[in-house]
C-alpha cells in the first residue's frame, strides 16, 4: 500500500491540511515545504469544491478563491507532481465524490498511483459506498482515509475494521474550525478504534493551539490541524511562510511535551 505509515513510524504523527491553489499553486507548493521543515509528517492537500458540507467558514472562504483562481482536481494533481519534485512527505487528498466521479474514478486511482498521491478522504462518501471505489483504491496503493464521528460503537467498528492509511476520528460534531475546547469522549471513541484495528488513529476537527496539540497527542497516533493554517494563508497570502512555520512549530512542540 502507500507510505502513509511513514509519518507515524518516528513518533506522534502532524497532519496539517491546506486548500490548494490559495493563494496560488505556487504558494500551495511553497507551504507545504515550509510546513514540513517546521515538523509536519503528513500533508492533506484539499480538492476545492463549490459545496464543501463538512467545511465552516475558513476553509468555504479559501475553496471560494481556489475556484476563483480556477483550481480543480485536475489542477491539484498538477500541484502534487511539483511537489513530488521537493519532497516524499505522505500526502492524502481531500475530496469530495463528485470530481473524483468526473475524473473519472478509474483514471482518478492510476493517476494517483503514478504522481505519488498516498491515500484520499472523502468525506461525502460513507463506508457502505466504497465498495465500488475500493478496488480501484487497493489495485492503486491508495489508501481511502476513514473517518469516525461520534457515533455507535457498532458503526465505528464496522467503518474501520478494514481501515489502512490512519484513521481520521472527528473530534467533534459539526463542520471544521477552530474551537476553544474539545468535549467529545474520545478515549471511549480510541479504545474501540483501536480495538478493531491495527491502523494508526489520528484526531482532527479544532486542532489549533500546542496546548490542545499536546491533549490529542496523549490519546492518539497523530493530530490533524486544518483551520489554523487555512486562516493564516487566508489573511496573510503570499506572505504567509513565516507564520505558518512558527504555527506548526508551536503544535509540534506542544506535541512532543
Amino acid at each position: 500500500m502507500s507510505h502513509i505509515n511513514e509519518a507515524f513510524k518516528n513518533g506522534k504523527a502532524l497532519i496539517a491540511f491546506l486548500t490548494t491553489g490559495v493563494p496560488s499553486i505556487e504558494d500551495t507548493v511553497r507551504y507545504v515545504l515550509d510546513m514540513e521543515k517546521a515538523g509536519a509528517t503528513l500533508i492533506e492537500l484539499g480538492v476545492p469544491f463549490s459545496d464543501p458540507i463538512a467545511d465552516g467558514p475558513v476553509i468555504m472562504e479559501a475553496d471560494v478563491k481556489a475556484l476563483a483562481n480556477h483550481v480543480h482536481l485536475p489542477q491539484v494533481m498538477e500541484t502534487v507532481k511539483e511537489l513530488r519534485k521537493h519532497t516524499s512527505i505522505p500526502i492524502v487528498l481531500l475530496t469530495y465524490y463528485n470530481p473524483v466521479f468526473r475524473y473519472p474514478a478509474d483514471k482518478f486511482f492510476r493517476d494517483a498511483k503514478e504522481i505519488g498521491i498516498d491515500g484520499v478522504i472523502i468525506p461525502d462518501m460513507p463506508h457502505e459506498e466504497q465498495q465500488e471505489i475500493r478496488p480501484l483504491a487497493d489495485e492503486n496503493g491508495v489508501d481511502i482515509i476513514q473517518m469516525v464521528a461520534p457515533t455507535s460503537e457498532e458503526r465505528i467498528r464496522a467503518n474501520v475494521k478494514d481501515a489502512t492509511g490512519f484513521v481520521y476520528v472527528v473530534s467533534s460534531m459539526g463542520v471544521t474550525g477552530m474551537r476553544g475546547n474539545i468535549k467529545t469522549d474520545l478515549k471511549d471513541i480510541i479504545k474501540v478504534v483501536k480495538e478493531t484495528t491495527d491502523t494508526p488513529v489520528a484526531i482532527g476537527f479544532g486542532i489549533h493551539t500546542p496546548e490542545q496539540a499536546h491533549e490529542m497527542a496523549a490519546l492518539a497516533d497523530g493530530v490533524i490541524t486544518g483551520s489554523g493554517v487555512v486562516d493564516i494563508i487566508n489573511k496573510e497570502g503570499s506572505r504567509a511562510g513565516e507564520d505558518l512555520m512558527a504555527y506548526i512549530g508551536g503544535l509540534k512542540k506542544g506535541m512532543e511535551q
